[in-house]
């Protein structure tokens, strides 16, 4: 089984694509006056390369046994996720519109079963971790290819379930996963340094026998190097630590907290689609 969707491998077309999915997040967000542009600006980056470049999946046959999984722990942002598979054929984009309302698929967080694509219902925080490993578990038993990701926030780091789960990773050596830790440094009301410090998070991941890579989570190029480095890294999973920024690429929302669960006035989004449009 091959993916019905292109690989795109280029930095500069995958930072095209992904400013043009800020614009769907941003718009999704306005309409609905409700949803987390800021969580969704730092993460869409990471999503844009693994969806375009790295992910086997196929919006054709999305039930496909050997697929890769994707798995978005902080499910608030899944605005991000939605305008990625949204562009990529895995419903029609006219529900952008429909984001959080009674009887949309588009709910405020991910749920299984709602919109094809979708691995697991997400958004209570600390448990997509503990998901994702169980699927990467039934993989290797079935001797299947399917590797697993899984998207965290830095404040999702602050849940317990997140390292019991990356203890039995670590001990089962479970290398076809990989755990994306999107470091944007801002949480609900205050930043993760405040509210409770998460010391030097490469060094709590290397002890739990993880493989760790620290990236710039909006570089294209770093994002793209360090997928293939999990890829080819065995025998232990691995741990991508990606430095962001929250609300990237809107000036005025960037590292600014009130922008976790704020939607855009019309003003607003105005001035922040102009500067996406650049």
């Amino acid at each position: 089984m091959s993916q019905t969707v292109p690989r795109v491998e280029s930095p500069t077309e995958l930072h095209e694509l992904a400013q043009r999915l800020r614009i769907d997040i941003l718009e999704m967000i306005a309409k609905a006056n409700s949803g987390h542009p800021g969580g969704s600006l730092s993460a869409i980056d990471l999503i844009t390369a693994l969806y375009y470049a790295v992910l086997r999946h196929d919006p054709k046959n999305p039930t496909w046994a050997d697929r890769d999984r994707f798995i978005l722990s902080k499910g608030h942002a899944c605005p991000a996720l939605y305008a990625v598979m949204g562009e990529q054929g895995y419903f029609d984009k006219a529900l952008f519109g429909t984001l959080r309302q009674l009887g949309s698929p588009l709910q405020g967080h991910p749920e299984l079963g709602k919109l094809p694509g979708v691995e697991a219902s997400t958004g209570s925080l600390g448990q997509g971790l503990s998901l994702g490993l169980g699927m990467a578990q039934g993989a290797r038993i079935n001797k299947s290819p399917a590797r697993v990701f899984v998207l965290t926030g830095d404040g999702e780091l602050d849940e317990g379930q997140i390292w019991e789960a990356a203890l039995y990773g670590g001990a089962h050596g479970l290398d076809n996963v990989c755990v994306i830790c999107d470091v944007n440094g801002q949480q609900l009301d205050n930043s993760t340094e405040k509210i409770l410090p998460l010391g030097n998070l490469a060094d709590k991941w290397r002890s739990f026998n993880w493989h760790v890579v620290e990236i710039d989570g909006h570089d294209m190029a770093q994002i793209l190097k360090a997928y293939q480095e999990a890829a080819a890294t065995k025998g232990k999973p691995t741990a991508i630590i990606a430095r962001t920024v929250k609300g990237k690429g809107v000036s005025f929302m960037e590292n600014q907290n009130e922008w976790h669960g704020t939607a855009p006035n019309a003003e607003q989004l105005a001035t922040a689609l102009a500067e996406l449009k650049k």
